[in-house]
C-alpha cells in the first residue's frame, strides 16, 4: 500500500466533494476524509445510499456532511453549474474534488461492442468529469490549496483486450488530468491535479469484472485510503500531474 501516515487534523476545515460516494471506494474516501476533519459533500445517483454514508459520518462524530444527488449519465452543463453555485453559496469554496464514480460497461471485443453502451461509459466516466471540473474550477480557485483527484485504472495505462470503453475512458481520464495539471500550474499553482489507480479492490465493479475471483484475496476500500488522504492534504502541496498507484503493482 501507499506508505503515508496522515496527521489527525490533516483535513480540518476542508470542503471535499466525492462522486460515487454511496458505495465502494467513494464511500470509504468520504468516511476517511470526514475522519480527518473534512466536511464532505456526498454525490451519487442513489440518495438512500448517500443518506447511509451521511449517517455513518455523523455517528462517528464527523463534521456534518452534505448530500447532492446527481445522475452522471443524464446530467447536463446546467446541473454542474447548479452544483457549483450551491457549493459557493453554502461553503464559499471547494478544497478538494475526488472523481470516483465510474461504470464498467461491456467486457467484449470491439467488433461486438454496443454503441449505446460505449456512449454511456464515456458519458459517466469521462464527459461528466469534464463538465463537473469545468464548472467547479472557479469554486476551487477560492480555496487556498485546491486538489482535484481523478480515478484511473491499470487498463487506462496499458490497455488489455475486451476492456472496451472502460479502458479508453480511463486513458482519456489520464489525459484530462495531465492537461488540467499543466493548465493550472501557472497562476493557479494552488490547484493540483493528479490521478490514482486503486488496483484490485473488493468492490461491486471488481466482482462484475472478475466473477470467478476470490474477493478475500483483495484489499478492502478502506485499506487504500492513504493515497487519497495524501493527495487531499497539505503534504502533497506542489505535487501535480502525477499518476499514482494505491497498491504495489
Amino acid at each position: 500500500m501507499f506508505a503515508y501516515q496522515a496527521a489527525d487534523d490533516l483535513l480540518k476545515d476542508q470542503i471535499i466533494l466525492v462522486t460515487g460516494a454511496g458505495a465502494g471506494i467513494g464511500r470509504a474516501a468520504a468516511l476517511a476524509f470526514a475522519q480527518y476533519g473534512a466536511t464532505v459533500i456526498l454525490s451519487g445517483r442513489t440518495t438512500k445510499k448517500l443518506e447511509q454514508v451521511y449517517d455513518e459520518i455523523e455517528a462517528a462524530d464527523g463534521a456534518q456532511p452534505a448530500i447532492f444527488p446527481l445522475n452522471l449519465e443524464a446530467a447536463v452543463s446546467k446541473d454542474y453549474d447548479d452544483l457549483a453555485l450551491a457549493i459557493e453559496q453554502e461553503f464559499g469554496q471547494l478544497d478538494g474534488l475526488l472523481h470516483n464514480a465510474s461504470i464498467l460497461g461491456q467486457r467484449t471485443p470491439i467488433e461486438y461492442y454496443e454503441p449505446d453502451s460505449w456512449h454511456k461509459v464515456m458519458q459517466v466516466n469521462l464527459h461528466s468529469a469534464f463538465l463537473m471540473t469545468k464548472s467547479l474550477i472557479p469554486v476551487i480557485r477560492r480555496a487556498t490549496n485546491g486538489s482535484i483527484v481523478f480515478t484511473s485504472s491499470s487498463v487506462g495505462r496499458q490497455a488489455r483486450a475486451y476492456w472496451g470503453a472502460y479502458a479508453v475512458s480511463k486513458f482519456a481520464t489520464e489525459g484530462l488530468m495531465q492537461l488540467l495539471a499543466d493548465e493550472l500550474n501557472g497562476e493557479d499553482q494552488q490547484i493540483r491535479v493528479n490521478s490514482v489507480n486503486p488496483g484490485a479492490v473488493r468492490t461491486g465493479m471488481r466482482a462484475t469484472a472478475y466473477p470467478a475471483e476470490n474477493p478475500e484475496t483483495l484489499a478492502l476500500p478502506q485499506d487504500i485510503m492513504n493515497i487519497y488522504l495524501y493527495l487531499m492534504g497539505e503534504d502533497s502541496l506542489g505535487v501535480t500531474g502525477q499518476a499514482f498507484d494505491a497498491q504495489p503493482k
